[in-house]
């Protein structure tokens, strides 16, 4: 890694690029006496669905055995790499980034790995996320040439494009939009005693397994059989998709919200876990003594 410390000369701590919900400050540095334009590692791991723990995701993610026979010397050598720089927004402190043109490689990567087979299991989800960046990506790039082209670009907003890439991620992003709020989990792990991260997409087996006795069993009369019935399997028995992206916008999931509202704050009032099944039992099974306690799934073999 190349040990010298650039200084931005610009960056955007005021108007950050945009990607659906994520934020990613951007920054230029002279380099060389050329201007160069970088992200920082950590945001790029973020754009990619990987959280942003400690930073080191996206370099794990992409030393995969599944990934590395896709990635060229050049992208190799860039990784290998990364931009120490320093602006007024961190304090002093020297943060690691790359070209912006990394991230789009990296996309690319992992793309190629998709459309090989190569890919399987959570790196799915990372390739969907790379799909949808590249393509959001290329629509805005094409939009910018045509203002350049006409001269248009120096009398649009200049928040414009970051607006326009917003607006399209953000929809290529619905499907995946998080039904469940993090002070769900929050709470729930809170009660049982787990340790709670929220960058982590892992959960213990039991959290399926609570969720469907907590929320879905309480749905309407059937609509969770129906759930059951929809979502198709891989080969392997996983579901393609959550049974909360089968209902319908104007009548199930008015139903699901409510009962993940309606949960949370039964969780919020509780101090253990004992507390919460009393409470949980007075709302949704009123009229039997306390003593006949939910059969919940014990977090234990």
């Amino acid at each position: 890694m190349n040990k010298k410390t650039y200084q931005a000369i610009f960056d955007s701590p005021d108007k950050p690029l945009r990607i659906g919900t994520i934020e990613i400050p951007c920054y230029v540095i002279e380099k060389d006496g050329h201007p160069v334009r970088v992200l920082s590692g950590r945001d790029m791991q973020t754009s990619l669905g990987l959280g942003q723990a400690h930073g080191t995701k996206l370099k794990h993610f992409l030393n995969h055995k599944e990934i590395i026979p896709f990635i060229n010397n050049e992208l190799a050598m860039a990784l290998e790499n990364p931009i120490r720089f320093t602006c007024p927004g961190h304090g002093g402190k020297p943060a690691l980034g790359y070209e912006t043109t990394i991230l789009t490689d990296i996309c690319d990567a992992v793309l190629e790995a998709r459309n090989n087979g190569a890919i399987s299991g959570e790196n799915l989800k990372v390739a969907k996320f790379c799909e949808i960046l590249t393509r959001g990506f290329a629509k805005i790039g094409i939009i910018a040439l045509v203002d350049e082209a006409t001269g248009f670009q120096k009398i649009r907003d200049r928040d414009e494009l970051n607006r326009i890439l917003e607006a399209y991620i953000a929809k290529e992003l619905l499907p995946w939009t998080k039904r469940f709020p993090d002070s769900f989990y929050k709470e729930l792990f809170r009660l049982r005693g787990w340790q709670y991260s929220p960058l982590s997409v892992k959960r213990p087996k039991y959290v399926g397994k609570l969720t469907n006795q907590l929320i879905y069993e309480k749905l309407p009369d059937g609509v969770l059989d129906q759930l059951k019935k929809n979502p198709p399997k891989t080969p392997k028995g996983y579901r393609k998709h959550r049974f909360f992206q089968v209902l319908t916008n104007d009548i199930d999931n008015p139903h699901l919200e409510k009962q993940i509202t309606s949960v949370i704050t039964l969780m919020k009032a509780a101090s253990n876990w004992k507390n919460f099944e009393r409470l949980f039992q007075r709302a949704f099974r009123p009229g039997l003594p306390e003593q006949t306690a939910f059969n919940f799934v014990q977090d234990k073999d």
